[in-house]
């Protein structure tokens, strides 16, 4: 294995005519659904596909990396240069004889591989939505100066910046296979995936043309508790790259002290290998518990931040507010509930994977929340502006010209 290339570009071809041919599933799904409508309309089901599957490959990701498959096959972007683990039967044989249960076995090596199979295909579906939203933004109906107007609702940019995110989640991805998990780059890899989450989502809001009504305190919270959840994502990342999630055992204290032995300084250097410390030694027990209960005590906070958004938007009245809040405190729940699985129990990898999916989740509802609000105050600023305009075309008021005289 330590003889394997770490970077082998000669299955690439092959790689992106497989996902091409995968791609080609969803792209006909969604031609075949919306026969006979605009390109708008194709655009639209496009970008909720892609943000289904994008949300699938977060929990995908997050079933390789606690399958500890990350490194079923020990190169990028195939395996062991082909272009599945078919093709490198006896190298991986060979691996899984020398080590059963080492890094590299046909099982690791096929979850690894469907999981790189699955990030291809998000790539092509964005490629089409980034190059389809170029077209329709010059196939509407020409304006008084005879230009064609976009048939979207927002600027082609929004796809592009999303192809562009997408190929540096792949460099991510080689990094953490040729970089062997360094947990940095492994937590950069999860927020990546949770950030191209939330453009799709802000793009998706956007097609669907929903918009908000908030106060500014309850705009204040909802950008508050929006932040302070990827925080806490990254410290989550950073707990499950480090293998810190049994560093505590029960609940609510920690091997049994409310504030065990920590050492924070050790725990939170950012660069450095996996079991390692700063200094090239073993990572020592208490910088794990440090990463543990730093991801524990934030996880109470944002729980508490969470409800009370939850609460300010159910009493704010309008319907789609008191959906946002049921679902803000369902997540919020789930994530509790889940969480704390996974200490009790002893990180099952069911509870895990709850965890990886209700943070995902939680991504998705908080960014819709804030594109609607969004939407909704430019489009009051836009009302007001109209209604000035209006007035300054009527002119002054009789009373107010005699007031003025």
């Amino acid at each position: 294995m330590n003889d394997v290339p770490l970077v082998d570009l000669s299955p690439t071809l092959r790689l992106s005519l497989l996902a091409l041919v995968i791609a080609t599933l969803p792209l006909s799904w969604v031609w075949l659904r919306q026969r006979g409508r605009d390109t708008g309309a194709r655009i639209a089901a496009l970008t909720a596909v892609t943000l289904f599957l994008t949300f699938d490959l977060i929990v995908f990701g997050s079933f390789t990396r606690l399958t500890e498959s990350g490194l079923g096959c020990p190169d990028w972007p195939g395996c062991y240069g082909a272009a599945s683990p078919i093709g490198a039967h006896s190298d991986i044989h060979a691996a899984q004889t020398a080590m059963p249960s080492g890094p590299v076995t046909f099982t690791k090596a096929w979850i690894e591989m469907i999981h790189r199979y699955l990030a291809m295909t998000v790539g092509v579906l964005i490629l089409v939505m980034a190059a389809t939203s170029w077209l329709g933004s010059r196939q509407g109906a020409p304006d008084a100066q005879g230009r064609r107007r976009s048939v979207l609702p927002h600027s082609p940019w929004w796809p592009t910046v999303t192809l562009v995110w997408v190929l540096i989640q792949g460099l991510f991805g080689k990094y953490t296979v040729t970089l062997k998990l360094y947990p940095a780059v492994v937590t950069a890899h999860l927020l990546g995936g949770m950030f191209l989450l939330a453009l799709l989502m802000v793009q998706h809001e956007t097609w669907r043309g929903r918009r908000l009504v908030l106060s500014p305190a309850q705009w204040g919270w909802a950008v508050g508790v929006t932040a302070l959840l990827w925080v806490q994502i990254a410290l989550g990342g950073w707990v499950s790259t480090n293998y810190a999630v049994l560093a505590c055992t029960g609940f609510p204290s920690c091997n049994g002290q409310w504030w065990p032995q920590m050492n924070f300084a050790e725990g939170f250097t950012i660069l450095r290998e996996l079991g390692r410390s700063g200094t090239g030694s073993f990572i020592p027990m208490d910088a794990l518990v440090a990463i543990h209960m730093v991801h524990r005590i934030v996880a109470l906070v944002l729980f508490a931040g969470l409800c009370t958004l939850a609460w300010r938007l159910w009493t704010g009245g309008e319907a789609a507010l008191r959906r946002t809040a049921l679902w803000l405190m369902a997540l919020a729940l789930w994530q509790m509930l889940s969480g704390l699985s996974n200490v009790v129990l002893g990180w099952p990898l069911a509870a895990a994977l709850a965890h990886s999916a209700g943070a995902a989740a939680l991504v998705a509802v908080t960014t819709s929340l804030l594109a609607r609000a969004r939407a909704g105050r430019l489009h009051q600023n836009a009302g007001a502006m109209d209604k000035a305009v209006d007035a300054g075309r009527s002119g002054p008021a009789p009373g107010a010209m005699g007031a003025a005289s």
